[in-house]
């Protein structure tokens, strides 16, 4: 299939275009369970149409086969050419839904030759995604990495040099609390081009499918997404209580001790609400939705990956759900799960 979009296997595709240029689209299509017919020339491709029920064009002047297109009586799908230079793109696979993955991430996946993969977003459907292409797990785990930052870059570098459309998958956005500028900036030093296509992050997903609005009229006006990977420090934490916005914490599970007894320090209300996402926007989110004071012993049920709020903005579902919907009674509130 291409991407998520289409079922191949069985079909008959004629790829019409250079040798050199349609090379890779011949070794996507047969890796997607086609059968697939080739033509260099527009007279070839008009004899072969009859055994075909996909037409692709994939040639660096794709004018040559107008004839083959007026022709055709079946479906007509234009690709770019092979490039003689690789290229890596930059992907944010969202929060780890496959349906919250960008139609453009759907596309540059069912582009790619060489994935290089993180732990979270939708790696485990890349199966799905991507099956013509050699899928490389570079995921980190805290305190074990299968491969340090400078030999994924080196890797993915050598890998385009070599011709190959690289696809470097991350979670979340590539730009937000991760090492993707670093990548581009090795991958442009290296003169490899490089794409970015954003992805949504789990700051503003998480909390929303959890019923939380990081903002909300009438109760704040800002919040600030934090990474707790290391603890912060009370000066940090003072100017983060004090400017009365939701704070939104990621990677701090590791630290939610520390990070608790700090807002303590420095003044935050003990009843302050909070809430702890896991594995936000998949089958496995498990919520939980507390207050300050007891937010570190709440943290000791859920593990990784997790997103932490705090802020009034976090008691909001509560309160819809003591809402009686008497007039809609289709509508659910969302499901508390209390500590």
């Amino acid at each position: 299939m291409i991407g998520i979009d289409l079922e191949l296997t069985g079909c008959t595709v004629l790829i019409a275009g250079s040798k050199s240029g349609s090379n890779k689209a011949v070794k996507r299509f047969k890796s997607q369970g086609a059968t697939v017919l080739t033509a260099q020339e527009p007279f070839t491709a008009i004899q072969l149409l009859e055994q075909a029920s996909l037409l692709v064009i994939c040639d660096a002047e794709p004018e040559r086969f107008a004839s083959v297109t007026q022709a055709s009586r079946i479906p007509v799908m234009h690709l770019e050419p092979t490039s003689q230079t690789g290229s890596i793109t930059l992907l944010g696979g969202g929060p780890g839904a496959l349906d919250l993955l960008t139609l453009r991430g759907v596309h540059a996946l069912a582009d790619a030759e060489v994935i290089f993969a993180d732990r979270l977003g939708p790696a485990e459907h890349l199966p799905l995604l991507a099956p013509q292409a050699k899928i490389i797990d570079v995921g980190k785990l805290p305190g074990h990495h299968k491969l340090t930052q400078r030999e994924i870059e080196a890797q993915m570098i050598e890998t385009a040099r070599g011709g190959a459309n690289v696809v470097r998958l991350k979670g979340g956005d590539p730009f937000v609390f991760v090492r993707g500028y670093e990548e581009i900036t090795a991958a442009t030093a290296a003169g490899i081009p490089v794409n970015v296509i954003p992805g949504l992050s789990s700051c503003l997903t998480v909390p929303a499918v959890a019923g939380i609005p990081v903002t909300a009229r009438g109760i704040n006006t800002m919040f600030t997404v934090v990474s707790a990977h290391d603890p912060l420090t009370d000066i940090q934490l003072e100017h983060l209580s004090k400017l009365g916005g939701s704070i939104v914490i990621l990677m701090g599970m590791g630290t939610i001790e520390q990070t608790v007894a700090g807002l303590h320090r420095v003044g935050m209300d003990g009843q302050m609400p909070c809430a702890i996402i896991e594995s936000g926007t998949t089958q496995k989110q498990r919520t939980s939705y507390t207050q300050l004071d007891k937010l570190a012993q709440t943290a000791r049920g859920h593990s990784n990956p997790a997103v932490i709020v705090i802020g009034e903005v976090a008691g909001l579902p509560a309160a819809l759900a003591s809402i009686a919907v008497q007039d809609e009674p289709g509508l659910l509130a969302p499901q508390l799960e209390v500590a």
